[in-house]
């Protein structure tokens, strides 16, 4: 069977999953899953990643996880790599830990991430391990529930931002929203061979991007634009001023003249999540 194809590129979201060795258990204990997420942890700290949902099962994981640099391979290959050593080392064994790579379904995040994002913290449910999800200790269900404090391989303000501006009225909706999805049908039916899930569009612009990945990228970005104006220009001290001018602004910027969320918000001394939700509350609008 092909391999399935590795789309990388700045702020691109996906589905990762690895699975044990032969079936085997990659968490033996609660001190293997603590060791797995601060490795996560060190590993977004490094490679600029975040990381939305997890859940941590006996034989595999679950993560949801942005690179704002389009840089997921190296990222998972310090997770999966440090935490394999830890693992042998912590257990007096050698070899592998994981079985062959991992996979990576690239989501659209617009359409179908949110929903991705409940799969994941109702794996223990759907699996008859726990009744309900806040019974699993390890996803990230409890943090973004706002139940108990987030750890810090994870941010929970894309999620609740999709419910709600008041944080304890998004929670609420959040935890209902799960809930309701236990009986709800698959999310995979808009999967698009073994690696996207997506409408028809997303799918189509991709297969486009990949099919003039070489000749694009001998071209610089800021070449492909050579009329747009510079970021100074169009964020002005009176656009800045205004929350509702300043966020229309960041919109046409990454759409109409091509510069990205990271430029954007290292201009704007903006957090890159802030500048992702900005994004996808104009999108929808």
């Amino acid at each position: 069977m092909a391999r399935p194809l590795r789309i990388e590129y700045d702020g691109a979201v996906y589905h990762v999953t690895s699975r044990g060795n032969a079936g085997k258990p990659i968490f033996k204990d609660n001190l293997d899953r603590s060791i797995f997420l601060e490795t996560l942890h060190k590993a977004n700290k490094r490679h600029n990643l975040l990381c939305h949902a997890y859940c941590l099962m006996n034989n595999h994981y679950h993560l949801i996880i942005e690179t704002p640099d389009g840089n997921l391979s190296k990222g998972m290959r310090q997770i999966n790599g440090v935490y394999t050593q830890s693992f042998n080392r912590q257990h007096n064994k050698a070899g592998h830990v994981f079985q062959g790579r991992y996979k990576a379904i690239l989501i659209q995040k617009e359409s179908h991430l949110i929903e991705v994002c409940r799969y994941v913290v109702l794996n223990p449910v759907r699996a008859k391990a726990v009744k309900r999800p806040e019974d699993w200790k390890w996803s990230s269900y409890r943090a973004t529930a706002g139940m108990e404090k987030p750890h810090s391989s994870l941010t929970t303000d894309w999620i609740t931002g999709q419910f709600a501006i008041r944080k304890m009225t998004a929670q609420k909706k959040y935890r209902e929203f799960v809930a309701a999805g236990v009986t709800e049908e698959s999310i995979w039916k808009d999967l698009k061979g073994q690696s996207l899930l997506g409408e028809e569009d997303f799918a189509e612009g991709l297969i486009n991007y990949v099919k003039g990945y070489d000749e694009i990228e001998e071209i610089p970005k800021s070449q492909r634009y050579l009329n747009r104006p510079e970021l100074k220009e169009i964020f002005n001290e009176d656009t800045l001023l205004n929350k509702r001018r300043r966020d229309d602004k960041i919109k046409e910027v990454v759409e109409k003249y091509g510069y990205s969320q990271k430029e954007v918000s290292q201009y704007l001394k903006m957090h890159y999540s802030t500048i992702s939700r900005i994004m996808t509350r104009k999108q929808q609008k």
